[in-house]
């Protein structure tokens, strides 16, 4: 599965579009990491992976319950500042899922990396 196809960069522009391709470029970071093996990895490395795929998996959860509540405070925004707004919105979005995840609150990393390790033997 190719990590990076999910983000549609096409209708972005502006910071959102930077935010975008940021996102992108960590998606392909993720993969890239996952591509090479988990064979020969470090239990570091392999953590560290597996808190990456949690925080996007977090990130993508939070940005589809994003998408069901309206949004009342961009009507009325035009050209740059409702594009300013989506961009810290989704850097908020970001360091909400790294920071749940850095707190293990799901235990989804934890899971991932011993279900792994297990498969390493």
């Amino acid at each position: 599965m190719d990590i990076g196809n999910l983000w549609n960069t096409g209708s972005m522009s502006g910071m959102a579009g930077a935010s975008m391709a940021a996102n992108n470029a960590s998606a392909s970071k993720l993969e890239g990491q996952l591509k090479t093996g988990y064979e020969n990895a470090t239990d570091e490395e392999l953590m560290d992976a597996c808190k990456q795929f949690e925080a996007y998996f977090l990130e993508q959860m939070f940005k589809a319950m994003q998408k069901t509540v309206p949004n009342y405070s961009t009507e009325g925004m035009t050209g740059s500042s409702s594009s300013l707004m989506d961009y810290y919105k989704e850097q908020m979005i970001q360091q909400v899922a790294a920071d749940t995840t850095e707190q293990s609150s799901l235990g989804l990393a934890q899971m991932l990396y011993e279900q792994m390790k297990r498969n390493m033997v």
